[in-house]
C-alpha cells in the first residue's frame, strides 16, 4: 500500500461556491474557474509574456492612480503597485494559467491578474495568500476598473511592446539583404517576367529591392503604433464610467504613460472606444502585409536556389539539413518554406480577427480573446521568422557566378537593348535564330554585320543593360 502525500491547500469562495486551491499558487478561485472551463488551447496566457507585463502595467498604473485621488491608502497602494513590479520582470510568469481561448470578454484573464497581483501583494505585506480581507482581488487590485476597459489596453500596450521587437528584426532582415545586395552588385544576370526571360539585371538589384521592400513595411507597422496608443481606462462596464471616481481616467493614463513609456491617450468618447475594435482589423492587416511580401520573397529565394541541376540554380542557400529520407544527399530551401507557412498562419489568423471584430454585440466585444491570441500569435511568430531567415538563410546565400555569367551570355534577353539600334523586326528575327542555333547573339549581330564590334559593345555595356553605374558592374561585357 502506498502512503499518499495530499497537497496542502486553501479554500476560496465566489458567487458560485467554494474550491480548494493549491496553498503555494498565487491564483485564486476565479483563475481556477478558468482552467475548468476552458481547456480548450490548452496554451496559457503566459506563453504571451508581454501581454502578462502590460497587465501589470495596467493594474500598477490603476493603483497609483486610486492612491493619487483618495480611492486606494497607501499601503494597499504600494503593496500593488511592488507586486506589478516584479510580474513586469516575469517573475511569476508561470502563475498566469488561464486558456488563451476563453469565454467571458476576458474577464478570466482580468481575474487571473487580479489574484496573482493581490497574493504576491498580500505575501510582500507579510500575510497569507488567501486574506482577501486585506486585500481583495476585486475591491482593490480592480478598484475602479474593469474588465472591458483593463483587457483592450493591456492588449494594446502588449501589441506595441511586440510591435518594437519585430520591428528590430524586420530592420536587421532587410539589412541582410542590403549587404548581400552590395555583395553581388557587380553580378549581372536575367531577371524574369511570368517566369520567362526577360532583360539583364544584377543580382545585387535584387537583394536590394528585398531589403527596400521590407523596410517599406517597417514603414507602415510604425504607423500602426499611433492607434495604439488610445486608450479607454475609466470606461469600466460600458463606457460610461461608473465607479470610476472623479479625477481616475485622467490619473491613470498620466501614470500609464510614465510606466510604459508610450505615448498614450484617454480615446474622446469611452463608449464608442469600449465597443470599437477597429484597430485590432488595421493591424492584423499591416502585419499580413509584411507577412505577405516575406513569403513572396521566400519563394523567390526558392525558385533562384533551384537545382542544383536542373533549376534555377542562380544561388546557393546554406544547407541546413538532410532533405530526403529515401534521397542521399538532397537539401530542401526549409527555411524560406517554414517563413511561408508562418504567412499562411497569419493570413488565417487575419480573418479570424475580422470575424470576431464585427461579431462583436453592442458595448464590448466578447471575441477579444481569441482577437489577442491571434494577434499576439501572429506578431511572435513573424519576429521569429524575420530572425531565421535571416540568421539560418540570408546571412549565408552565395551567388553561382560561373552560372549566371555563362547564362548572361547565352541569352537572348540582350536583344531588347538591341531593338532601338536595329528596329523590332529584326530584333525579333534575330532573337528566333539565336534560339534555334543556340549561338551568342552578339556573334550573329558581328556574322550579319548589323552592327560594328565597338558600336556593339556600347549596346550591350553591362552598365546601359541594368541601368546602374558603370562603375558598379565590372566583368561581363561580351567576349
Amino acid at each position: 500500500m502506498t502512503d499518499s502525500v495530499s497537497t496542502p491547500t486553501r479554500t476560496e469562495t465566489d458567487s458560485i461556491g467554494s474550491l480548494e486551491i493549491p496553498a503555494s499558487a498565487y491564483w485564486g478561485v476565479h483563475t481556477a474557474r478558468a482552467n475548468e472551463n476552458f481547456p480548450i488551447a490548452r496554451r496559457p496566457i503566459s506563453v504571451y509574456p508581454n501581454f502578462v507585463r502590460a497587465f501589470a502595467c495596467v493594474k500598477q498604473a490603476a493603483a497609483r492612480a486610486n492612491l493619487e485621488i483618495g480611492a486606494l491608502d497607501e499601503q494597499r497602494a504600494a503593496l500593488i503597485s511592488e507586486a506589478c513590479e516584479e510580474i513586469k520582470t516575469g517573475a511569476l510568469d508561470d502563475e498566469f494559467t488561464v486558456g488563451v481561448v476563453q469565454g467571458g470578454a476576458g474577464t478570466s484573464t482580468n481575474m487571473n491578474v487580479n489574484e496573482v497581483v493581490t497574493n504576491r501583494a498580500l505575501e510582500l505585506a507579510g500575510r497569507p495568500k488567501g486574506d482577501y480581507a486585506f486585500i481583495n482581488p476585486n475591491d482593490h487590485t480592480n478598484h475602479s476598473q474593469s474588465t472591458n476597459d483593463t483587457y483592450p489596453t493591456a492588449i494594446k500596450i502588449a501589441l506595441a511592446f511586440s510591435l518594437e521587437n519585430l520591428l528590430a528584426e524586420l530592420r536587421l532582415l532587410a539589412e541582410s539583404f542590403a549587404s548581400k545586395g552590395r555583395e553581388f552588385a557587380d553580378i549581372v544576370k536575367v531577371g524574369r517576367t511570368q517566369l520567362q526571360d526577360a532583360v539583364p539585371m544584377t543580382l545585387g538589384q535584387e537583394f536590394t529591392a528585398f531589403s527596400v521592400t521590407l523596410l517599406e513595411d517597417v514603414d507602415r507597422l510604425h504607423e500602426t503604433i499611433s492607434l495604439l496608443g488610445e486608450v479607454n481606462m475609466g470606461a469600466t462596464a460600458i463606457g460610461t464610467g461608473i465607479n470610476a471616481p472623479v479625477g481616475y481616467k485622467e490619473a491613470v493614463v498620466r501614470h500609464l504613460r510614465e510606466i510604459t513609456d508610450l505615448e498614450l491617450v484617454s480615446a474622446g468618447d469611452l463608449v464608442e472606444s469600449t465597443s470599437d475594435t477597429g484597430v485590432f482589423v488595421t493591424f492584423s492587416g499591416a502585419l499580413k502585409r509584411s507577412a505577405l511580401k516575406l513569403s513572396k520573397i521566400s519563394n523567390d529565394l526558392r525558385l533562384l536556389s533551384s537545382g542544383p541541376q536542373t533549376g534555377f540554380g542562380e544561388i546557393n542557400l546554406p544547407a541546413r539539413q538532410a532533405g530526403s529520407s529515401i534521397m542521399p544527399g538532397k537539401v530542401n530551401p526549409v527555411i524560406p518554406e517554414s517563413v511561408s507557412q508562418v504567412a499562411y498562419s497569419i493570413a488565417g489568423a487575419d480573418v479570424t480577427v475580422s470575424m470576431a471584430v464585427e461579431a462583436g454585440q453592442l458595448q464590448p466585444n466578447a471575441f477579444e480573446p481569441i482577437i489577442a491570441h491571434s494577434l499576439f500569435q501572429s506578431v511572435t511568430w513573424l519576429e521569429r521568422a524575420c530572425r531565421t531567415l535571416r540568421v539560418n538563410c540570408v546571412d549565408g546565400i552565395t551567388a553561382t557566378t560561373d552560372t549566371l555569367e555563362d547564362t548572361v551570355a547565352r541569352s537572348v534577353t540582350v536583344i531588347t537593348a538591341l531593338a532601338p539600334v536595329i528596329g523590332y523586326a529584326p530584333a525579333a528575327k534575330l532573337a528566333k535564330e539565336a534560339l534555334a542555333t543556340v549561338e551568342k547573339v552578339s556573334d550573329l549581330v558581328l556574322e550579319q554585320g548589323l552592327l560594328g564590334a565597338d558600336e556593339l559593345d556600347e549596346v550591350l555595356k553591362p552598365s546601359r543593360l541594368t541601368g546602374i553605374p558603370a562603375s558598379t558592374v565590372a566583368g561581363h561585357g561580351r567576349e
